[in-house]
């Protein structure tokens, strides 16, 4: 078995990927695989969040108990790192393969991932702890480094281009999560949170000066109707945004070789 400890040692190398796990002798509880282990996991994850998540608990929503769970994994880490490979298996790859040009791909793929983070607001604090370099993870990776790759950007600018059309999906997909998992927590829709917050600092005198310059774009963002609206419509505005620049530096680079020779 491996223990927390012994990862500690060797952060950088440490994943349920990359470690040969002995096999367990004679069999485990019937009905019980690492399927519906990492089933159950995320269905906890999703409703409690990190913090929540305990081999006892998780054993229980099984109905098995704790030891029998390490038939199939070693610590919490592993079942986080199976459940975070498998929902990078929700992504639409067939959708992505069927864009019709690297801008298209680029768009599904960015829609996909942030529509996952919302989905499942542990996986943002996940993202980071882990290596992420389970099956559909690396699936998930060579479709963006392939519409990336098509762009005609040059190697060495390539993981630049990554990182600004997808760590701002990441950034994007964190806020938008956490801000509609603190409004359930509040008790109240997306909507009624973005509406009582504004209007708590817009009617607080203490704020009027640091606001003034805010009135017309706080009056723009109110005039949509609804949080998802807005959600929706600056996501796509800063994704064009992003793949124009993009566009901008694959002619420049293009320019760049025509006068050079």
């Amino acid at each position: 078995m491996v223990k927390a400890a012994d990862r500690a040692k060797n952060p950088a190398r440490s994943s349920v990927w990359l470690e040969k796990r002995t096999a367990r002798s004679g069999g485990g509880p019937a009905g019980l695989d690492r399927d519906r282990i990492v089933a159950a996991s995320i269905r906890m994850l999703d409703e409690e969040g990190l913090a929540k998540l305990s081999m006892r608990k998780l054993a229980t929503e099984l109905g098995v108990t704790a030891m029998s769970l390490y038939w199939y994994v070693d610590t919490k880490d592993d079942i986080i790192e199976f459940a975070m490979d498998s929902v990078y298996g929700e992504f639409d790859l067939a959708a992505i393969d069927a864009a019709r040009d690297w801008q298209d791909r680029i768009r599904v793929l960015a829609r996909e991932y942030r529509a996952m983070l919302v989905r499942h607001t542990w996986m943002s604090p996940s993202a980071g702890q882990y290596l992420n370099i389970g099956p559909n993870a690396i699936a998930v990776a060579y479709k963006i480094q392939q519409a990336i790759s098509d762009t005609g950007l040059s190697l060495d600018r390539q993981p630049g281009a990554m990182s600004a059309v997808f760590q701002f999906v990441y950034g994007y997909g964190t806020i938008e999560s956490q801000f509609g998992r603190r409004a359930a927590e509040a008790g109240m829709s997306q909507d009624e949170f973005y509406v009582d917050s504004v209007k708590a600092f817009r009617d607080d005198p203490e704020f009027s000066p640091q606001i003034e310059g805010m009135q017309e774009i706080l009056d723009e963002r109110a005039s949509h109707g609804s949080v998802g609206a807005i959600w929706d419509r600056d996501f796509d505005h800063a994704l064009d945004v992003l793949i124009a620049g993009i566009e901008v530096m694959v002619a420049r680079e293009a320019e760049g070789a025509r006068r050079r020779k």
